[in-house]
């Protein structure tokens, strides 16, 4: 079995998301025999944004020749993602959505054919054999009830992202609130942790 680790914080070992993703992933290890792991820093080898000539070598244009080695990367990610049984993701909140890092790496494994299909009924999600885990950190509370829900754009961003390709039941494990203070930052941690060890394998 193949587990894909992708980390998106830029904060290094001070990240939140960062030390939640790793606990989900020693969690599984301990759980999962001969569990095969490979792990992608999107921030330490960041993928460059789409542009124009990224879509038209999608289309069969030839590529760009500046652009050829991040291509070949971005389909490196591609085959990553399609071969692994498992993702574990750590995603913090960066003003209110998901890490610019992490989208570059979003729009490379949204691909029709590859993990969707137009037909006739619509929309075909391809991926959905993926087990896919999230660990999430945000500074505050963006829970569905509290005043700051409507600007929570991480979660129900990547939910509608994985749905999309077929992954309808993402689980999400959010350590929240923890730049309100030392204390909230501590039981945050904390929960997400315990959250992490007790995850089913």
């Amino acid at each position: 079995m193949k587990l894909l680790h992708l980390d998106s914080s830029v904060l290094g070992p001070h990240s939140v998301s960062r030390q939640v993703s790793a606990a989900i992933v020693d969690r599984l290890r301990q759980t999962t025999p001969n569990l095969d792991i490979a792990y992608r820093d999107l921030t330490a080898t960041p993928l460059g944004h789409l542009t124009g000539l990224h879509l038209a070598a999608g289309q069969g244009a030839p590529p760009d020749a500046s652009l050829r080695e991040d291509i070949a990367a971005g389909q490196a990610m591609l085959d990553e993602f399609l071969a692994a049984d498992i993702v574990v993701i750590g995603a913090p909140m960066y003003n209110f959505t998901i890490p610019s890092q992490l989208k570059a790496w979003i729009d490379r494994i949204l691909v029709a054919g590859k993990t969707f299909k137009y037909g006739a009924q619509g929309v075909e999600g391809l991926a959905g054999n993926k087990r896919v885990i999230v660990a999430v950190s945000r500074g505050g509370h963006y829970g569905p009830d509290t005043p700051m829900a409507a600007l929570e754009h991480l979660e129900t961003y990547l939910r509608s992202v994985f749905s999309f390709i077929g992954i309808s039941n993402p689980e999400f494990i959010s350590a929240d609130g923890i730049q309100i203070g030392p204390e909230h930052r501590e039981k945050a941690v904390a929960g997400a942790l315990r959250a992490a060890s007790d995850l089913a394998a």
